[in-house]
């Protein structure tokens, strides 16, 4: 059972974190001052400490000091109502494991201080938390949430059914991904996966590449070469951004598909096809076929079993799993030591609309593990777009020759969307502090940071 030492000069906080933690199987003892905490530590070895930063005579960075000096092994969370970005590089130079929001929600610091402990050795995987959800992990997608376990339930079922898929998202949700993991669950397994983007390749190149051309049928056609489908060979043809089709294509792809042959260009004989159809797409079909530019049979076609991907904002549960996911993944490719993100940085990407969906998250954790220097990715090195909302913030995101603070930067979005937050309540912070997903408390110190009127 792990020991775990609450250090708070809040009675309220103190008996709060001691039911709380004392119900998810921890040994919990509290103390009133960081003075009283020392004195504990000096005689037990905890393998947790939870501290708030503001307390009468020694703070929080003091005490972590004092811990980290005479047991190094122990792991701190700072917890407090007053963040600030340099507070939280103080304490993670100084060795603390994170820094927390008080008064935040309590299924997320129980996450931190169960990842924390794991991560240190000090409890074991099959040591559950009554209320955590195990992660999921599918073909390379992973996801916890009710939209995605939707998803993974419909491929298995699908899978081994010879019917052609459509796959509809946005850019960047794992359209191609969902196509992989039908065909490696399907009976097609080990033959071919061949897969094309419709829309990157120029008309006359894609033609080519689908049903092969002969020798001589064009200039440059010096040897017979077969297409995709040839190649595909009794395994699964994924045509990626299908509404990018050309007419001429769709009617040669409405033949394959309904008659399971083709001729390769300037060729004069059938082939057979043997190969199942997935197709995808970010375009609204159904719209596209009302404005006749695509073709109606084809649609419904293609269109015999729909997936539909959700964006990332629909999902967002599975933000914190797929971050660690990245931060491992990049970490390892860059060498560095970086293992986790601060809860404040998550609550940052938990708010943000993501535009590019995984792709972009992908892209923000990847530069987040390059720039960062520490060992946990903190907000002031999360790169979000200001142009969530089609640029209409009127925020410049042009760096000048003499660069920027970023800082600074950061403040001015954090500051505007504080009053934008004021503005939408008519004033209220109680309301706006709820809009904007922190704490009272947190949020009239930020308006008082910030100087927002």
């Amino acid at each position: 059972m792990a020991k775990i030492l609450v250090v708070d000069d809040d009675q309220g906080m103190r008996e709060f974190m001691e039911i709380m933690l004392t119900k998810e199987g921890y040994d919990i003892t509290t103390a009133d001052s960081p003075v009283k905490a020392i004195n504990l530590c000096r005689k037990t070895a905890y393998d947790l400490v939870i501290t708030d930063l503001k307390m009468p005579k020694i703070d929080g960075i003091e005490f972590l000091k004092t811990i980290k000096d005479h047991r190094p092994e122990t792991v701190v969370i700072l917890i407090t109502a007053y963040a600030s970005g340099e507070t939280a590089v103080d304490a993670m130079k100084e060795g603390a494991y994170d820094y927390v929001e008080k008064g935040g929600n309590i299924e997320e610091l129980k996450q931190i201080i169960r990842q924390a402990l794991l991560k240190n050795g000090l409890v074991s995987e099959n040591q559950s938390p009554k209320n955590e959800t195990p992660e999921a992990s599918f073909c390379g997608m992973i996801g916890t949430s009710r939209e995605m376990a939707k998803v993974f339930s419909t491929i298995q079922k699908v899978a081994n059914t010879p019917a052609n898929i459509l796959i509809l998202g946005e850019s960047g949700t794992g359209k191609e991904l969902v196509a992989r993991a039908i065909h490696a669950n399907s009976s097609r397994s080990k033959m071919p996966f061949m897969a094309i983007n419709s829309g990157g390749i120029p008309e006359n190149l894609l033609e080519s590449e689908l049903f092969g051309y002969m020798k001589g049928s064009f200039t440059g056609a010096y040897a017979d070469r077969p297409g995709l489908f040839e190649l595909s060979k009794g395994g699964t043809v994924f045509l990626d951004e299908i509404g990018e089709l050309p007419p001429v294509l769709q009617v040669k792809l409405l033949r394959v598909v309904q008659e399971k042959t083709f001729r390769r260009i300037g060729g004069a004989e059938d082939i057979k096809v043997d190969a199942r159809i997935i197709s995808a797409t970010n375009q609204n079909l159904h719209e596209r076929v009302k404005k006749g530019e695509f073709r109606e049979d084809l649609y419904f076609r293609l269109n015999v079993i729909p997936i539909h991907m959700p964006p990332l904002r629909q999902r967002k549960e599975d933000i914190p799993l797929l971050t660690d996911y990245f931060i491992e993944k990049y970490a390892r490719e860059f060498g560095k030591e970086v293992r986790m993100i601060s809860s404040y940085a998550m609550e940052l990407l938990k708010g943000y609309a993501f535009p590019g969906n995984i792709r972009e998250l992908e892209n923000i954790i990847e530069r987040g593990v390059a720039m960062e220097t520490s060992n946990i990715i903190l907000p002031e090195n999360l790169v979000l777009s200001a142009q969530t909302n089609g640029g209409q913030n009127g925020i410049d995101l042009e760096i000048p020759d003499q660069g920027i603070h970023l800082n600074a930067e950061l403040e001015k979005i954090e500051k505007r969307m504080i009053e934008k937050a004021l503005q939408k309540t008519k004033g209220s912070k109680t309301k706006a502090a709820e809009l904007l997903h922190v704490t009272f408390d947190a949020l009239r110190y930020r308006i008082e940071k910030l100087g927002v009127e």
